[in-house]
């Protein structure tokens, strides 16, 4: 099925099951236990033995040499597998380094070699008496350091411009020029990357932890250099990822290389140091943002700067892409520049640009409010637009920016905002801060397989994962709805590559794909059940578990009473995103205190307003919501990986000293979901909230503390070392 025509009525409007707050359907398995991770699989792997990954100990340099002897003397050791026996690696299509390093090495922490044991003890005890002799060459490990060597990225990432910005900005009567800088991030993930392979014969059997199920099948059949058929991927729960399980990682790709190695089944678990320094991060930003206004408020002239840092033939931080698109100005110029950096790999954590190019960019929109003398909801409700600022011609599918900014300082109680430094509450200097919230919808290809059996069950399989989004319930809600059935006589199985391929989980792109995937299945099945049941398909109803057409009506599983019925399709996309601009916007307020003598913060209160087209499931998309805007807290007051400058690691690289928020750390959260169905969109009418929910937490929180102090913080996390010898004397 292709979606080329706003969707009209249709099935899912009917909201019996869809658009209603049912509980996880997988939440008993998980909350039991009986929800098996890629680590903990046992069925068919009863002999498996266990792998240990070392890593570099040097960021940037040659391996001189590996000595193993003492290594597969240790008790237990079945095998080690490095560059040397490893066979001739192809390369991923999504991976900058290599996954097994040798003999050059690009960053510290890549995995240079394997000990494979019959216990996990006795691999770790083992990997510690490998014996390397490295060169060290000198790395780039400083962003600020390569700034002036950065150069201009090719493709879509190239600069854009629109109308004259020097001319406007210098005509402009009230200006803004300011640069800011954002760190290095880990994604936290409380699973592991984590692998368990086995082969049988040349074919290569996978468990792991993995969002985009297609995506890795396709990258390490690539990598081994065996045809894509002779590898299955399962992952039917992940245990978190952020962007950090988009791509095939280490962990992989040594279970299977020592799977093949000893002839066995292989465990492999990236040790927590390796979350930080061996799989992907988000790579520190420096960036510069000016704005030239009228004296009444309206923008004239926005230019959006940002430097960033990766690998040699990786990407940048995209953060200057809401800016072509969040705010009305005659003129808008975005600029990005890469610098190589022998750091990690930088790439895609929630919401990988608009993350911290909206911590940004709304800061300095706070601070351009401020220099005009309005209130900061007024002065971004002022520049609110239509249509694609740097093509007119091009509508939003739907905005309601407005909405949600209005309605939340009304909810929030903005009026009673005070000017900074002003509202006190004993020993707390007390603010608030606001912040839009912006993230485009994106749709990808997605199929899914959809069975009814005599029984009237209904089974769907794609291969489709779920990252604690709520993937297998919103599923289930849109095959019970579009055929008719309770909740509870659907079964959904997710994460096989042996399944129809999906949108997969990234981008907040998989809920409104995936459920759009399994309606095109839907459509095909019920047509077949008509046919089957010599009713009308063209004005058939699947209701209450029956199909009705005119006076006749039967039960939806008769249609299946000679076998399973089985249909299967994808949604392809026409060219409605070229012909509409397609968006979720937002607003977040956020309420903080700072302790005047101390200067420790605190989070008071938070609301969120979300215009993200119809919401699948509330309480589970409340749910992503309220843990992006937790992420956002971290991102303002805690969130930073150190880089060790000297040797070029990220010294912080445990969760012991990479600090993130926990319960004492957040208040009560408020989630409002505008009514809101996007016809432009997809047949759902559907479009995400799990990295909308990040966009402008960070800036609300900073926004606030500003507020509270009347001191303003551009480098970040903002910790109390940047800000307490500034705070208001004490009377």
């Amino acid at each position: 099925m292709k979606f080329e025509h706003p969707a009209g009525p249709n099935p899912i409007d009917q909201m019996k099951v869809v658009g209603r707050p049912h509980d996880r359907i997988d939440g008993p398995l998980k909350t039991t236990g009986r929800a098996l991770y890629a680590y903990e699989h046992t069925q068919g792997v009863e002999t498996a033995a266990y792998g240990y990954v070392v890593g570099s100990a040097i960021a940037m340099g040659r391996i001189r040499a590996i000595d193993d002897a003492a290594v597969l003397a240790s008790p237990g050791v079945l095998g080690v597998v490095t560059a040397r026996n490893a066979g001739e690696l192809g390369k991923g299509e999504r991976n900058t380094a290599a996954l097994l390093a040798g003999p050059e090495v690009q960053h510290y922490h890549q995995a240079i070699a394997v000990v494979v044991a019959e216990t996990f003890e006795q691999a770790r005890a083992a990997a510690s008496r490998l014996k390397v002799s490295y060169g060290r060459s000198q790395g780039r490990f400083s962003l600020e350091d390569q700034r002036g060597a950065a150069k201009e990225p090719e493709g879509e990432n190239a600069d854009k411009t629109s109308g004259d910005f020097d001319a406007a900005f210098a005509a402009a009567p009230v200006t803004l020029d300011e640069e800011y800088h954002t760190p290095d991030q880990s994604h936290g993930m409380m699973e592991p990357h984590a692998s368990v392979a086995r082969w049988n014969g040349d074919e290569l059997f996978v468990w792991t932890s993995n969002q985009m199920i297609d995506w890795g099948r396709g990258d390490l059949a690539a990598t081994l250099k065996i045809p894509e058929e002779k590898v299955r991927i399962s992952s039917p729960y992940v245990g978190g990822g952020f962007g950090g399980k988009l791509f095939l990682r280490a962990d992989v790709l040594l279970a299977a290389l020592a799977a093949r190695e000893v002839r066995r089944p292989v465990k492999v678990a990236l040790p927590r140091p390796f979350i930080s320094n061996n799989t992907t991060h988000r790579p520190a930003t420096l960036q510069r943002v000016r704005i030239g206004a009228e004296r009444d408020g309206r923008i004239k002239a926005i230019s959006h700067e940002s430097w960033s840092g990766d690998l040699p033939g990786g990407g940048p931080e995209t953060a200057t892409s809401q800016t072509q698109l969040l705010y009305g100005s005659p003129t808008i110029a975005t600029r990005l520049r890469l610098a190589e950096l022998d750091l990690p790999e930088g790439n895609a954590m929630r919401a990988p640009g608009e993350a911290p190019g909206m911590m940004v960019l709304e800061i300095a929109m706070d601070e351009m409010a401020e220099k005009l003398g309005m209130d900061p909801v007024a002065f971004r409700v002022m520049n609110d637009t239509k249509v694609d600022p740097m093509n007119p011609e091009r509508p939003f599918s739907q905005r309601q920016l407005v909405r949600c900014l209005q309605e939340g300082a009304e909810r929030f109680g903005w009026s009673r905002r005070a000017a900074p430094g002003v509202t006190q509450d004993g020993r707390w200097l007390v603010g608030m801060g606001v912040a839009a919230a912006f993230r485009n919808n994106m749709n990808m290809t997605s199929a899914a397989r959809v069975r009814l059996s005599a029984d009237g069950r209904v089974t769907v399989e794609t291969d489709m994962t779920d990252i604690g989004t709520g993937s297998y319930t919103i599923i289930a809600q849109t095959a019970a709805e579009m055929l008719g059935v309770d909740l509870d006589r659907v079964s959904v199985v997710l994460g096989d590559s042996s399944f129809p391929a999906s949108a997969g989980s990234g981008g907040q792109w998989g809920a409104n794909s995936a459920t759009s995937g399994v309606y095109a299945a839907c459509v095909k099945l019920r047509r077949l059940a008509a046919e089957r049941l010599q009713l009308n398909p063209d004005d058939a109803d699947f209701s209450g578990g029956r199909v009705r057409s005119g006076r006749r009506s039967a039960p939806l599983g008769r249609a299946a009473r000679d076998g399973d019925l089985v249909a299967e399709d994808a949604m392809e996309w026409g060219d409605l995103s070229e012909r509409y601009q397609q968006s979720t916007f937002g607003a977040h307020f956020v309420e903080a205190a700072v302790d005047r003598f101390t200067g420790q913060t605190q989070i008071r209160r938070m609301l969120a307003v979300c215009a993200a087209g119809r919401i699948l499931n509330p309480k589970t998309a409340r749910s992503q919501v309220i843990g992006a805007m937790t992420m956002g807290v971290g991102g303002a007051l805690m969130e930073e990986l150190a880089v060790d400058k000297r040797i070029g690691f990220f010294v912080n690289h445990d969760l012991a000293s990479y600090e993130v928020p926990v319960h004492a750390d957040i208040p009560h959260q408020e989630v409002v979901f505008l009514d809101e169905a996007d016809d432009k969109v997809s047949p759902m009418k559907a479009k995400g909230v799990g990295e909308l929910g990040l966009c402008g937490v960070g800036a609300a929180v900073a926004n606030a503390l500003y507020n509270a102090t009347g001191v303003r913080i551009r480098e970040y996390p903002i910790t109390l070392d940047k800000y307490l010898d500034r705070l208001p004397e004490v009377a």
